[in-house]
């Protein structure tokens, strides 16, 4: 297979197209609610492309509810169990995709009842947030977004993958959260978002998006 062929693109454009994409999304279960990815490290910053994907699906009357795979981390207890900087401990241990499945994706199977948890556990005081349940109509989208979420067999109907190059992820990363790098190139390995993505964009340079359309 060559290599994907990608276009310069604006983000608010890319908003617009995939929001497009999505009024005619209907989900692969037979149920009421798409759901859809959008995957990538937070230096590639997917919860603003998701934020971007809600405001243009508003006029058109189609409610969506945003969820960052963030408001989902275990306790830290549990994600710092063997020190603040474990990879093998981020990857496969940090967030709670049990609560995700039970609390978010549940919820909007078919016959569910759209009550979702739009998040559980707040990282700086450590605690649960207490908030309170959503519900999102039938018709509405999930429009869910993090890291690694392409290697959970999560029930998505559309994945968006921002990928950013190894040498982009490495400038784009805070110092504090360099440790976490060797995380993404495991998940680059395993998963390939890149690869199995329906929608992939390039977000090497936070300026001047490019995807494969």
């Amino acid at each position: 297979m060559g290599p994907v062929r990608l276009e310069a693109i604006t983000w608010d454009r890319l908003g617009d197209l995939l929001a497009e994409r999505l009024l005619d999304l209907k989900p692969a279960d037979g149920g009421s609610w798409p759901r859809i990815a959008f995957d990538g490290a937070p230096a590639s910053r997917p919860g603003d492309l998701a934020e971007r994907v809600a405001e243009v699906l508003r006029p058109h009357g189609r409610p969506s509810l945003v969820v960052a795979a963030e408001g989902f981390l275990r306790p830290a207890s549990l994600r710092l169990e063997h020190g603040h900087e474990d990879v093998e401990a981020y990857y496969n241990g940090w967030f709670d995709t049990g609560a995700l499945w039970r609390e978010v994706f549940g919820p909007l199977d078919p016959g569910g009842d759209g009550r979702v948890l739009p998040d559980l556990w707040d990282p700086v005081t450590d605690r649960a947030t207490r908030s309170p349940y959503v519900s999102l109509p039938p018709g509405g989208f999930l429009l869910l977004h993090g890291p690694f979420l392409l290697r959970h067999w999560f029930p998505l109907d559309l994945t968006v993958h921002l990928s950013l190059t190894p040498g982009a992820l490495r400038r784009r990363t805070p110092e504090a959260d360099q440790w976490t790098l060797p995380a993404f190139e495991r998940y680059a390995a395993e998963t390939d978002p890149a690869g199995t993505a329906d929608v992939l964009v390039r977000a090497d340079d936070p300026r001047r998006p490019a995807w494969n359309g």
